[in-house]
């Protein structure tokens, strides 16, 4: 699951602070310009999305709808064929995070939450991964 913020440094304030969800990984993206900020839930990642620039996608969306719920993301073999073969219309665009491909479902957004496929690694998403619920 992803969530908007405008500052990531406050949102962890909340989330790895108060909350005690561990930081495991994060970067920065030139485009779009996004820090992205994941937290272990224990089986699952709580990803901070915070736009880097007053312009594009991200920005817009706090502009518009204000921090929260972005996307949810699922694990795929094939993100871009899968993300595609789900989504109403179009070819799903590449994306990428934690180094790995994703594509988010192409179509209009269905009961306000957007869909993102990301590459599923069982031994490091799971096996590997320290506290992943199995």
């Amino acid at each position: 699951m992803a969530v908007v913020v405008r500052s990531t440094e406050e949102a962890l304030a909340h989330f790895s602070e108060r909350l005690g969800l561990p930081v495991v990984w994060s970067e920065k993206l030139d485009v779009p310009a996004v820090r992205l900020t994941y937290l272990s839930t224990g089986n699952a990642f709580l990803q901070l999305v915070e736009p880097l620039s007053d312009e594009g996608p991200i920005a817009s969306f706090v502009e518009e709808h204000g921090e929260g719920l972005h996307h949810v993301c699922f694990g795929a073999d094939d993100p871009i064929e899968d993300a595609t073969a789900i989504g109403l219309a179009g070819d799903a665009t590449p994306g990428q995070g934690r180094g790995r491909v994703s594509a988010f479902v192409p179509g209009p957004v269905v009961h306000g939450v957007r869909i993102e496929c990301t590459r599923f690694d069982l031994h490091e998403d799971v096996t590997d991964s320290p506290g992943a619920l199995t």
